[in-house]
């Protein structure tokens, strides 16, 4: 079983915000402004300079999302960090929460982690939940200021409690873990399942593990098999071959090595190293005819994802095949 926070979430889809990546999960949190995005009303543009220059700091980082997107005008990010300064200024959360991710990763900057910590920590103090997620990750890892689990806990906890699908994810691991925090296992489950039915493959799957191991929940392969199912439309190679290992156990569905075979062949091309082995234990075991049945159903399968991507860079990975028991932490 392989357990990895989710690291911060920097999802840029601009004007409402949410991060991406490992070094942002870089946890899969960006600036979202997608409602500014789809209004394009002859001389809105000009309206909203007018009032950026008034000093309106809700204008001033609508202005820095044009500039961030290139909606309207030619993308500059130099302008978008001089707006999103402006509002920033005026301890606008949006802003600051904004000026952190892109310090945090270069854009229209110079990449420095201490001012990154510095303006996630102005918009967290105001309960903005991406920048409290986005804060515990630098806590966590010691990027722009010293490593502290604890605070790391304290600011995924607040993210989990604003409704921060990739927050409640990383509090969850780090319960799992006992880091920062005691070691509970009911917890870890409970905030999965809160990230799990917002649609974190990450979370669902790890799920999926605790169901199958009996560890926080009792044991229930049928639960197992749901949440698996779910992290593995979502195109995660890790729930796939879970997925595809049930099958071929027959817990919690009927034994079935065609399917299992096809998830595991998803799961490989997706990139999961074990799944390749498993297929060639699998293979004498079916007829021809079967193997050709599960290649072309792998083939064409196609990914579900249930929200909008969410641009994780370490997702709370697990795994329950054979030899993967062990927590693993990054």
């Amino acid at each position: 079983m392989r357990l990895r926070p989710c690291s911060p979430i920097t999802l840029f889809i601009l004007a409402s915000f949410y991060v991406s990546s490992a070094d942002a999960q870089e946890a899969r949190n960006t600036p979202d402004t997608q409602q500014l995005l789809r209004s394009e009303v002859p001389g809105e543009l000009a309206t909203l300079r007018q009032k950026a220059e008034g000093g309106d700091p809700a204008a001033q980082t609508a202005l820095g999302d044009r500039y961030f997107a290139g909606s309207g005008i030619p993308q500059d990010f130099i302008q978008a960090e001089k707006w999103y300064a402006a509002a920033a200024a005026q301890n606008f959360a949006e802003a600051q929460f904004v000026l952190g991710y892109l310090y945090q990763h270069g854009v229209g900057v110079q990449r420095n982690d201490r001012e990154a910590f510095r303006h996630y920590r102005a918009a967290a103090e105001q309960g903005h939940a991406i920048a409290e997620n986005n804060l515990a990750y630098l806590y966590r890892h010691g990027r722009g200021v010293h490593r502290n689990a604890r605070e790391a806990v304290r600011w995924y906890q607040a993210s989990a409690e604003h409704g921060n699908k990739i927050g409640q994810a990383n509090l969850a691991s780090m319960y799992f873990i006992g880091r920062g925090i005691p070691r509970n296992n009911q917890e870890a489950a409970r905030w999965f399942l809160a990230a799990g039915e917002q649609g974190i493959p990450e979370a669902q799957n790890s799920l999926a593990v605790l169901y199958y191991n009996g560890v926080g929940v009792p044991v229930d392969y049928e639960k197992a098999v749901y949440w698996a199912r779910r992290g593995a439309m979502q195109g995660y190679a890790i729930a796939q071959a879970d997925l595809a290992y049930l099958y071929e156990q027959g817990k919690g569905v009927p034994l079935d090595y065609v399917t299992a075979y096809m998830w595991y062949s998803v799961a490989a091309a997706n990139g999961d190293k074990k799944s390749a082995s498993r297929m060639k234990t699998l293979t004498p075991l079916m007829q021809p005819q079967q193997l050709t049945d599960a290649k072309n159903r792998a083939s064409a399968w196609a990914p579900r994802p249930e929200s909008v991507a969410i641009a994780s860079q370490r997702g709370s990975a697990t795994s329950f095949l054979p030899g993967n028991l062990v927590a693993r932490d990054f």
